[in-house]
């Protein structure tokens, strides 16, 4: 009796590659704009500034003048119910100004403590709501994108196990001749050198996100249900509130005892906790040079008076740790040096991500099984999401900030994709890169005609979106053999 001889069992780096493709299927279009988005928030403080250049850098400020305008702010709000926080940004490198929010919105003040001008960076608030939750309901959002996040660890392990010779050939470009090896190369290549940054990336990322979930099991679990609780134990518990009235807390005495006592220490943020109120108390926020935690919690009463530290500096390992998670995330630990790094390997990580897609399709076309919907689909993933953002800025400077930006993006965006998907042959990938190109250059060129300035940062961000807008176009319109117009 004869038997068909059985199937070889699927090689560990066979199983791998199918994972890899089929991970990268499932998430590949968010994981490419969450990519995108938070390579641009790594600039958030220095977008926002760029975004209102009219309004004057206040420099440093006095502890006198933050209680002057944490006083203004509190008076203009009268008639309103009492915000729960009132939070005063204070001046940094990447934005030398001081910003008051409370629950009822948040403007600039000057040197002086004097309200300045409405906070009203729409456009960069919009790309950072997108990489931090997508613009879903917040909890829902933070556990999708730290699922997100998982997934993108495991692509990137996949990736390292699906192609033994990765690292052997991490050198090895051929970025001339066939589009398809260069497109291989760029994604092998970039993945091999981004594979530490996008495995830290994943991982911080999918701790944040997926941290929510955690700390409402924990809660359930010890806390009687308690997220707040929860919380509390590694990053500070609030007081108990009384919400009978009492005059304003003295901040400034804070800010004073703050730098007395602690004189190495840069305070980035003064919270007022239940402000006007009998409950009231200060919280500063203070970082610490040469550390990844994003600042220590400084503890204070309503008369300024020291009461202790929560412990992310000093503390338990723990508290250290998901101290660090965030500096580590979003690169704001080593200032403009870091930042550009982080720009740098992030743009690095998009093209390993929109590559990927593109070789999979390209391997269909090959195996006689193209799919030109899936191909316009991604071509409007691509380059259809930078294209958006640049319309949402022209939008948000033609109208003002006040427009629902994530509803428009949204609804453009899924609008393209059924286009795609009806008349893919309208998709034209050469012509979007193109559109991009002349869209970045005339950002930067139309930025500095209408709203120019003086300022080194803002001359730096319109300069890098011309100089961006003119490699795209380069590339696409440089002399080169004919080949099919992949995304």
């Amino acid at each position: 009796m004869k038997h068909e001889p059985l199937a070889a069992p699927r090689t560990l780096v066979q199983r791998a590659l199918s994972g890899h493709g089929a991970i990268g299927l499932l998430a590949g279009a968010l994981i490419y704009i969450i990519a995108l988005s938070g390579t641009l928030i790594v600039l958030d403080e220095r977008l926002q500034r760029w975004e209102q250049p009219q309004v004057a850098d206040s420099g440093g400020i006095a502890p006198a003048a933050v209680q002057r305008a944490i006083e203004a702010v509190a008076a203009s709000e009268n008639g309103k119910p009492l915000t729960t926080h009132l939070y005063v940004h204070m001046p940094t490198e990447g934005l030398p100004r001081t910003v008051v929010t409370t629950d009822h919105g948040a403007v600039y003040v000057d040197r002086g403590g004097r309200i300045a001008a409405p906070e009203a960076h729409a456009w960069t608030e919009f790309l950072s709501n997108q990489h931090i939750y997508l613009h879903l309901p917040i909890t829902l959002g933070m556990i999708v994108v730290g699922a997100l996040g998982v997934m993108l660890a495991a692509l990137t392990i996949t990736g390292v196990v699906a192609h033994p010779r990765i690292f052997r050939d991490a050198f090895r470009l051929r970025a001339r001749g066939n589009r398809q090896i260069a497109q291989a190369d760029w994604h092998n290549r970039l993945g091999v050198w981004t594979l530490p940054f996008a495995l830290a990336l994943a991982l911080t990322g999918a701790f944040i996100g997926l941290g929510s979930v955690g700390a409402t099991l924990i809660a359930k679990a010890y806390k009687g249900g308690d997220v707040v609780a929860t919380y509390g134990v590694i990053f500070g518990a609030e007081a108990k509130p009384d919400p009978r009235p009492a005059p304003i807390a003295d901040a400034a005495a804070a800010l004073t005892t703050l730098a007395q006592r602690f004189p190495g220490v840069e305070p980035s943020y003064v919270i007022l906790h239940d402000p006007g109120t009998r409950g009231q108390h200060v919280q500063i926020i203070g970082t610490h040079a040469r550390r990844l935690i994003y600042g220590e919690n400084y503890a204070f009463d309503a008369a300024g008076r020291f009461l202790g530290t929560t412990g992310l500096s000093d503390g338990a390992v723990g508290q250290q740790v998901a101290a660090s998670t965030y500096g580590l995330h979003f690169g704001s630990y080593g200032g403009l040096a870091v930042e550009l790094a982080y720009v740098a390997l992030g743009l690095a990580l998009c093209v390993v991500t929109g590559t990927g897609m593109s070789l999979w399709l390209q391997k269909r076309r090959r195996r006689g099984a193209a799919s030109p919907r899936l191909e316009a689909a991604w071509a409007v993933t691509v380059w259809g999401v930078p294209i958006l953002y640049v319309v949402l800025l022209w939008l948000r400077a033609a109208i003002g900030p006040e427009l629902p930006l994530p509803a428009i993006f949204w609804g453009m965006l899924a609008t393209a994709t059924l286009v795609s998907l009806v008349r893919p042959g309208a998709i034209v990938p050469r012509r979007m890169r193109s559109a991009l190109g002349a869209m970045l250059v005339a950002t930067g060129v139309g930025h500095a005609l209408l709203l120019p300035s003086a300022v080194a940062g803002i001359w730096a961000i319109n300069l890098a979106l011309v100089a961006a807008g003119v490699v795209i176009l380069w590339i696409e319109h440089a002399p080169r053999r004919t080949q099919p117009d992949h995304p």
